[in-house]
């Protein structure tokens, strides 16, 4: 990764960080700082307690000798097989357990879940569809600057192509782009009649998935191995301008060979950075204003003034080069858990049955909403998601929060800004050049893309914006969009209306 060292934090809040995070060596009264800082005394007392109890059970399971009456759990009663939720999580099951002694704080250790095993957490996006009945395809395609991406495709619904009108792929095309951490995956995982892309393969829509650069189905080049720190040396903005273009274009081609269809009347819907990729390509290249018939942003993701997510406790670290490489990573994201923990501190209402999911990088950025909560959805949630990306790509995101919220380009340092872009400052993307019709669709609750940065949005977009859409949900937030259970009725229904005005 390309990252020039401009100015940073002070050294003081430097070390502050990694006080906390407990990665250094310390004299005893700054680790004394460093232990109060990271942990409260009610945590400190309980892990004391828990400690004592267990000791104390451990002496009377010692001195005690043979019980009667007390039975000892059999093969039959206890469940010692690990159900791993794809990110390296298990739950192990549980057991009845009759014992001298009563923890009496047992009830603050996590609760394990039975959830009946989902196919779907192993299968790739094209073998989830066909397992639930529907055509897939998967394509590679090479960008202008030599990566390799995999575009996947569900060109009818559930009916069969044969059974559809016009046959394979006669519907309106519609391009899903997903967002940050994420895969063509997420459009799918929450299974027929509640995920997007059945949802509108089953209306009759030729569905294709895009996947970025560096994620779980795109991660080679043609002249760099991913191991390369070159390779990871993108972040949305080159999304943007290689890899969408890229896509569409190979989309029309595929319709134009498929179909002899030359009409330019493609949907594209977007979640967070999958929103993000959209404005700066039609910011960048005005040309592409004319291949996209609308844009509907789901969580859109532009300017970044009053993002409630964790992620803005990065933001004053976001140009020291040095801090970012020892805990993200030189190349792909990929924290320490100490700092996964950290954020999720600050970021979730931690209660131990929910801490596991509270880790997961992805809920840590974007929030975790008890109501619309799937428990049986979240090992394959899991076995999707985080699916990869550079550190650079999440660092631009917190440059902009340090940025007073402003939506531009990444910021060097004022020498490499000055080589790059003529000027010390990274530029705007001007927004006034969009001129395709575009849907913003809004929650409350939500961390990255909150009512008032997407009100700031929607008015540089008044000249072709078809409006702004609130979810009618006040606890609805950034990944409900996605995999909330009321999302196909209080987001879908509404877009698709919308969408049937660009048929």
């Amino acid at each position: 990764m390309t990252l020039a060292n401009a100015s940073g934090p002070s050294m003081a809040a430097w070390l502050t960080l990694l006080l906390c995070c407990g990665t250094i060596q310390t004299p005893p009264t700054l680790a004394a700082a460093a232990a109060a800082a990271g942990e409260s005394i009610f945590d400190n007392i309980i892990n004391q307690l828990m400690s004592t109890a267990a000791t104390a059970q451990n002496y009377l399971d010692a001195t005690a000798g043979p019980q009667q009456n007390v039975r000892e759990p059999s093969l039959a009663s206890v469940d010692v097989s690990s159900s791993f939720l794809g990110n390296g999580l298990s739950t192990i099951g549980s057991y009845e357990e009759n014992t001298p002694f009563w923890n009496p704080f047992t009830w603050l250790k996590p609760r394990a879940v039975s959830i009946p095993y989902n196919p779907d957490t192993d299968l790739t996006t094209p073998e989830i569809a066909v397992r639930h009945g529907y055509w897939a395809e998967s394509h590679t395609i090479k960008t202008s600057d030599g990566y390799l991406l995999t575009l996947h495709r569900i060109p009818c619904g559930r009916v069969g192509c044969a059974g559809s009108s016009g046959g394979k792929g006669s519907g309106q095309p519609v391009f899903l782009q997903h967002g940050l951490l994420s895969s063509s995956a997420d459009w799918l995982l929450s299974g027929p009649d509640k995920a997007l892309a059945f949802i509108l393969a089953d209306a009759g829509y030729d569905v294709w998935l895009g996947n970025a650069r560096g994620n779980t189905y795109s991660r080679k080049h043609v002249s760099m191995s991913s191991d390369e720190t070159a390779f990871w040396d993108f972040s949305w903005h080159e999304m943007a301008l290689y890899d969408i273009p890229a896509e569409i274009d190979f989309v029309y081609g595929m319709r134009e060979l498929e179909q002899n269809d030359t009409r330019r009347n493609l949907l594209y819907i977007g979640h967070s950075m999958g929103t993000t990729m959209a404005f700066v390509m039609l910011a960048n290249m005005p040309e592409y204003n004319d291949k996209i018939q609308a844009v509907f942003a789901m969580a859109p993701v532009a300017f970044m003034g009053h993002v409630k997510s964790p992620i803005r406790l990065l933001a004053p670290f976001s140009h020291d080069i040095e801090m970012i490489l020892k805990f993200f990573g030189g190349n792909e994201f990929m924290p320490q858990n100490k700092i996964i923990r950290y954020l999720a501190k600050y970021g979730c209402e931690l209660t131990e049955a929910e801490k596991y999911i509270c880790e997961n990088t992805v809920f840590v950025l974007c929030g975790f909403d008890k109501e619309q909560y799937n428990a049986t959805l979240m090992p394959v949630i899991f076995g999707h998601t985080p699916a990869g990306t550079s550190t650079k790509t999440v660092v631009h995101y917190a440059q902009e929060i340090h940025d007073s919220g402003n939506f531009q380009q990444f910021d060097y340092g004022e020498a490499e800004n000055q080589r790059r872009y003529g000027q010390p400052q990274p530029p705007s993307y001007s927004l006034d050049r969009i001129s395709t019709p575009v849907a913003l669709f809004y929650a409350n609750n939500d961390w990255l893309a909150g009512p008032v940065d997407v009100a700031n949005l929607f008015n540089r977009l008044t000249k072709t914006s078809i409006g702004m859409f609130k979810v009618p949900n006040d606890n609805f937030n950034h990944v409900d969009f996605l995999w909330g259970n009321d999302a196909p009725e209080v987001v879908y229904k509404q877009l698709m209306m919308l969408m049937k005005r660009y048929k």
